[in-house]
């Protein structure tokens, strides 16, 4: 899988831009703030219908402009599909598949797979809940693109449900009052349902990426303490043991239910849902501490690029099968086949030894696109295709 070309039209900085791309590595250098993060941002959000940089559409329309379109060529088992988005701050965004018009932005879906290295990574290690819960829900995504429905439908329900329940706390607080609660049980097991099937696929998740990050954290960093990586569902009761989260959907189901009803007379008090998906943590261990608070910076740095590297073996398994694993030395396999991995601006955070450990195991990717301030932060094991990409212009150097 690569894109084969990428079209821009009044995305962040460029009015207008046409960049030929192709398998193998391709980077894009410059001095910071010329675009060149723009480019590979435009790339992911083909494949995720999102940024990794902010979390509205508005900021990527280009400054007094009214929308913004990305098309991508993305070549796929020898076959060429073009993609095309327009983003609609406000509105509606729009979407088209081979110049078809009948289609929804959701079913993109699937079509570009991409894993993206970028300096917010670290954030998943030192950041909030929310980053690591991100983390799995786009990597879950990524390998099913129908649960890009059950993760809507999950928000809509939250959205609604807390809003009846901050009603409910409001006229309590000004006037005494009681709001009609009647419609409650019936958001309960809506939030339930989906919440459960988001649950479990998190579940299954983390089960198997845990041992491809202890193996990619060991290749990064060496030798040392063990990685682990654990669910902590908030529906178990307190003090219950991460060991007993839910082993299917039927039981989060169940255990959903009876952890919103003890949470019932707190949530009226507060005016929103205390319990489920949204508020579930991935807690990332180093031998028994928790690597938040605990891990050094280069091991926090480790940690956020075996996550990334773990996400890539698992979707390359997922679509060419197990003889898609690592070879013998521990790199990832040359040849077609795999996700578009993506690097912005990661060498230079790196140490050396990070540096070309990690280089030597993506090089053998389809696909590589790479950012830098300058030449030098480019790895050798990285040469290819190199872009100039300096005030709004993108020029490839021979």
């Amino acid at each position: 899988m690569h894109v084969a070309h990428l079209s821009l039209a009044d995305f962040r900085s460029y009015a207008r831009a046409e960049v030929p791309l192709g398998p193998g590595v391709t980077a894009f250098v410059g001095p910071n703030g010329q675009g060149k993060t723009n480019l590979v941002e435009a790339v992911g959000y083909v494949a995720a219908l999102g940024s990794h940089r902010v979390a509205g559409d508005a900021p990527l329309v280009r400054q007094g402009a009214e929308r913004a379109v990305v098309r991508a060529a993305v070549v796929r088992d020898d076959r060429q599909t073009l993609v095309e988005l327009e983003l609609n701050p406000g509105r509606a965004n729009r979407a088209r598949i081979n110049r078809s018009d009948n289609v929804r932005p959701r079913d993109v879906l699937g079509l570009l797979r991409t894993v993206l290295f970028a300096p917010e990574d670290l954030a998943l290690v030192k950041g909030d809940p929310g980053d690591r819960r991100r983390f799995l829900d786009d990597l879950l995504v990524a390998r099913a693109p129908r649960l890009a429905g059950v993760r809507q439908d999950y928000e809509r329900v939250l959205k609604q449900r807390n809003a009846l329940l901050k009603s409910a706390a409001t006229a309590r607080r000004a006037a005494g009052r009681s709001v009609d609660l009647s419609t409650l049980d019936v958001w309960d097991d809506h939030l339930a349902r989906s919440g459960s099937e988001l649950t479990a696929r998190r579940l299954e998740l983390v089960a198997a990426l845990g041992p491809l990050v202890s193996r990619a954290y060991a290749e990064l960093a060496g030798p040392g303490a063990e990685t682990v990586l654990e669910y902590r569902s908030s529906a178990l009761p307190e003090g219950e043991s991460a060991a007993a989260a839910p082993k299917d959907a039927a039981e989060a189901h169940r255990l959903l239910l009876e952890a919103l009803g003890r949470s019932r007379k707190q949530e009226l008090e507060r005016g929103v849902t205390l319990v489920g998906p949204h508020r579930d943590d991935l807690t990332l261990r180093l031998g028994t501490l928790p690597a938040k608070g605990y891990a050094s910076h280069g091991e926090s740095w480790s940690y956020a690029l075996a996550l990334r590297l773990a996400s890539y073996e698992l979707l390359r398994i997922d679509e060419l099968g197990p003889e898609a694993a690592r070879t013998a030395d521990g790199s990832l396999p040359e040849g077609p086949g795999g996700p578009v991995l993506i690097l912005d601006d990661v060498f230079a955070e790196l140490d050396s030894k990070r540096r070309e450990r990690l280089a030597s195991l993506v090089s053998g990717g389809e696909q590589v696109l790479v950012t830098a301030a300058v030449p030098e932060d480019v790895p050798a094991q990285l040469s290819g295709v190199r872009f100039s990409v300096r005030d709004g212009l993108v020029e490839r150097v021979d």
